[in-house]
């Protein structure tokens, strides 16, 4: 069954319409003669499957042509198969197949990236800084970066939010320890010292994306400062020595609301005693002709 590829749904035959294996511009160079590409967005390229590779191209040879562009003093330098470019080194040759093209730097950009989308998945940080590059330098909007690596926007849009984590997280997402996911819900706290402790917190709990979500969330509630309470115009002192009367004299809990030329007296009572008492002094005061 042949090997799927990742991501995109065209090739480099789409950016480059001419064959490129058609033998126009193919020829051997010499490695010595080639340099990588310091823009690549690849940045590791384990051991492992370097190794594999090598041992291939022993058997078989390069069987697909690296991608070069010429620069200064007689050197090329890699626009696609730096992974062919370094199996062929430690597989101990001394010249590999390449087609030779003129490409701006823009160009040479956009081609690293979408080879490299092609062959082998890109860890997240590595595609997220390749996309950036890729804008920076060719001028490009999120939806023509998207266009051009074929993928949506929103995708786009939650790679690129990955490159403001701090350096720890980011490491943590290049090594596989937490995911893109993960990187996006962190990427959504207020501070890097959060960031930081949660993603570290997360590792060490083996957590899913959705739990990270949950305790993030739960933290956001937490920390979130009640609104204050509006305080309270200070009482008249009338008012407050009134209360303070109505408290000794009728022995009920009494509070005084409002101003000196409105409100209202609110009395309270927390037991039956207290109200038997209540009732008692109005008893008295009644007895005494008081109309209340």
């Amino acid at each position: 069954m042949p090997k799927k590829t990742h991501g995109l749904g065209r090739g480099l035959d789409v950016l480059l319409p001419e064959t490129i294996d058609s033998g126009e511009n193919l020829r051997e160079i010499p490695i010595g003669d080639i340099d990588t590409n310091p823009d690549q967005p690849r940045q590791t390229f384990p051991e492992e499957t370097i190794a594999q590779l090598a041992q291939s191209i022993r058997d078989q040879g390069v069987l697909q042509p690296l991608l070069v562009t010429p620069t200064s003093g007689g050197r090329y330098r890699i626009v696609a198969g730096e992974r062919r470019w370094r199996a062929a080194r430690q597989a101990g040759l001394t010249q590999v197949p390449c087609v030779v093209r003129e490409l701006e730097v823009s160009r040479q950009m956009e081609i690293a990236l979408i080879e490299n989308l092609q062959r082998e998945d890109l860890n997240p940080m590595e595609t997220a800084m390749g996309i950036r590059a890729l804008m920076d330098e060719c001028g490009y909007t999120q939806e023509t970066a998207a266009q051009r690596v074929a993928k949506s926007r929103p995708a786009v849009a939650n790679l690129l939010r990955l490159l403001t984590l701090p350096e720890e997280v980011a490491e943590m997402i290049r090594e596989g320890v937490l995911s893109a996911g993960h990187g996006r819900v962190l990427a959504g706290l207020e501070t890097d010292e959060e960031r930081v402790a949660l993603a570290r917190l997360s590792v060490q709990e083996g957590w899913s994306v959705r739990q990270l979500e949950a305790e993030a969330a739960r933290r956001r509630e937490n920390l979130t400062p009640a609104k204050p309470k509006p305080q309270p115009k200070p009482m008249p002192v009338e008012l407050t020595d009134l209360e303070t009367r109505i408290r000794e004299t009728m022995g009920v809990r009494a509070t005084v609301k409002g101003s000196v030329k409105k409100g209202r007296i609110v009395l309270q009572y927390y037991s039956r005693d207290e109200l038997e008492r209540f009732n008692e002094m109005l008893m008295r005061l009644e007895a005494q002709g008081f109309e209340g």
